[in-house]
């Protein structure tokens, strides 16, 4: 049976990629921060059903010493690090904070398994946010970084880390550089979770208006669920290698949010308020990704689309609300 260490398990793409490896026979353990005796949430766990099939054992990225424990409690096959403050916005606010979880996070990891097991594979959680203010129209893997906020940085600095690693020690370690990828298992801080949350709110009649910032920025969005079985694929090649995944198509948040607002059969111009207070000091203002090596390589292609999540999150969002 192989076994399976996976940092961020709590989180969304963490609870997709514990089940799709339970699927596949894999042993899965999950290094989980705790800071009281109620911390580690285990909700998105739970609304897989899976809670009770994963081993969780305390841990933070931030605590090599945790971290060198974990590695050594699993003795995985491959590690998969997706743990990370995640949240763009807050990384302006806690940017030392963002430095130490996401960058620094995860060249701790990479120095337990060196020293622990240095044949374990890695895969690092690499973001499309690195590309910022981006140089091409279509962005690849080999298209120039341009960060624009702390939490890019920090993801830049794990990814050159893991570059590194891999050609200075020969360590199998690939970096997965996602774009946006969404689901039900989302966080509300996230814009299409705020949205298909408020839209189901508005539809309920809990709330009147949804209030967002800037509404034409562009995103290339995909599901997690389909996104998950990528970072695998990446671990199963011949060779480690760095790769973009993406759908291929970008979408603006006002036309993400018309997508949401007809599925509730609600007009979005009745509801949807522009409120200067969610603008960033500096924004992203399209990103759009080139898959074309994952598929060549991996033989992966993105099966879900924008209109079908959306979908999915605002009547999951609606069920919950509703007490479904």
């Amino acid at each position: 049976m192989k076994s399976a260490l996976i940092t961020g398990i709590t989180g969304q793409d963490g609870a997709y990629l514990a089940q799709l490896l339970l699927s596949k026979g894999y042993r899965v353990v999950g290094l989980a921060p705790r800071r009281s005796a109620t911390d580690t949430s285990l909700a998105r766990l739970e609304w897989l059903g899976i809670e009770k099939d994963v081993e969780l054992i305390d841990g933070d990225l931030t605590d090599l010493s945790s971290v060198i424990r974990a590695v050594q409690h699993a003795s995985p096959d491959e590690v998969y690090n997706l743990g990370a403050q995640s949240f763009v916005k807050t990384s302006w606010d806690q940017p030392l904070l963002t430095g130490q979880s996401t960058g620094i996070g995860a060249a701790n990891v990479l120095e337990a398994i060196r020293i622990v097991k240095p044949e374990a594979r890695f895969y690092q959680a690499s973001t499309s946010e690195m590309y910022g203010l981006i140089q091409e129209p279509m962005q690849s893997e080999s298209t120039p970084f341009y960060p624009r906020s702390p939490y890019a940085v920090a993801k830049l600095y794990a990814h050159w880390m893991t570059v590194n690693y891999r050609e200075s020690f020969d360590m199998y370690a690939c970096s997965g550089i996602l774009f946006n990828h969404e689901s039900p298992l989302r966080g509300l801080e996230f814009v299409t979770r705020k949205v298909t949350d408020g839209v189901a709110r508005i539809k309920l009649g809990l709330e009147k208006e949804l209030r967002l910032g800037n509404i034409d920025a562009k995103r290339d969005w995909g599901h997690a669920r389909d996104y998950v079985k990528a970072m695998w694929l990446m671990l199963q090649q011949d060779e480690a290698d760095d790769y973009v995944i993406a759908t291929g198509r970008t979408t603006t948040v006002r036309d993400m949010c018309r997508i949401a607002f007809e599925a509730a059969e609600l007009n979005m111009d009745e509801h949807l308020v522009i409120d200067p207070a969610f603008f960033r000091p500096a924004e992203v203002e399209i990103l759009l990704g080139n898959a074309d090596k994952a598929k060549a390589k991996l033989g992966w292609e993105a099966e879900t689309s924008l209109e079908q999540m959306i979908e999915e999150m605002y009547q999951a969002d609606f069920d919950r609300l509703s007490g479904r």
